[in-house]
């Protein structure tokens, strides 16, 4: 049955409530995502009729998001990062505004006199390449390498690059984390899995549904891939480079541990907006 744009708009705003922070944004969305409406079309003439087959199509859309609760992300198939748009598919990790706290970290730890700008850049793990597209954007003199173990998680970060106009600049390589990274890298950047396996069937819905398992499996304990890196990084670490490592709730302590049994020194410590410890940067003498 065909519909006015503004009753839809209600009805869906209604169901997208309970999982929804901006319900009625995420409604419209459904709507420029679906019908190629865009925001200022559906403000400017709220009564256009949606037509039947359309009004199926969102009501599809809308299930996945409220009865599903599928992460609009995903159902957009984009995410913004860092002012960047990037399309996330298949095992791509969804990035999060979190994860830009490392961003942040390494523009200060390479502001200041003691540093030049970053021109080799290696992000671990790299996904939809959020991390090094970002730095990239702030680097315009830096090559970059991201790396991953997913072939078509690969293909996602080049299609980014390249629409991204970013694509001289970056490069990605399927690899076994750092076990076939040659050269030396001024930063290195890395969100790695950290959830301990046991709470992975505990994660909020949204998350344990819809991320590849993957991408998230720390070990048992959450630091394997801390303590793979820090074991690692180092022969890949240009003299006076940078390690930023993203962290989860409550293992700053255990990491920086980790860190001094390699030989790593602490350089920051940086809070996420909630205030919690997010990102740590080190570097060996």
């Amino acid at each position: 049955m065909a519909i006015r744009l503004q009753d839809w708009l209600s009805r869906a705003t209604q169901a997208l409530t309970p999982v929804a922070e901006q319900p009625r944004s995420e409604a419209r969305r459904l709507v420029e995502a679906a019908l190629d409406w865009p925001v200022a079309r559906q403000l400017a003439d709220p009564d256009q009729i949606i037509d039947a087959a359309s009004v199926e199509a969102l009501d599809a859309l809308l299930h996945r998001r409220a009865e599903r609760q599928e992460p609009l992300s995903r159902i957009l198939g984009r995410r913004e990062f860092w002012g960047l748009l990037l399309e996330i598919d298949g095992a791509t990790l969804d990035p999060r505004p979190d994860t830009e706290t490392l961003v942040e970290l390494a523009l200060d730890l390479f502001s200041g006199p003691e540093r030049s700008p970053p021109l080799q850049i290696l992000d671990l793990g790299t996904g939809s390449g959020a991390l090094l597209l970002a730095l990239l954007s702030e680097y315009p003199e830096a090559q970059g390498l991201g790396v991953d173990q997913d072939s078509d998680t690969l293909a996602t970060a080049t299609r980014n690059a390249a629409r991204l106009g970013l694509g001289g600049r970056a490069r990605f390589e399927v690899g076994d984390w750092l076990s076939e990274v040659s050269g030396r890298f001024d930063l290195i950047v890395s969100n790695p899995p950290y959830i301990p396996t046991e709470d992975l069937a505990g994660l909020d819905r949204a998350v344990r549904d819809f991320d590849d398992p993957l991408a998230l499996d720390g070990g048992a304990d959450g630091l394997a891939f801390y303590a793979r890196t820090l074991r690692e990084a180092g022969r890949c670490l240009a003299p006076g480079g940078v390690l930023i490592l993203e962290l989860g709730i409550g293992q700053a302590d255990s990491v920086q541990a980790l860190g001094r049994e390699s030989g790593w020194s602490l350089l920051s410590l940086r809070d996420d907006l909630a205030g919690i410890p997010r990102a740590m940067a080190l570097t060996q003498p």
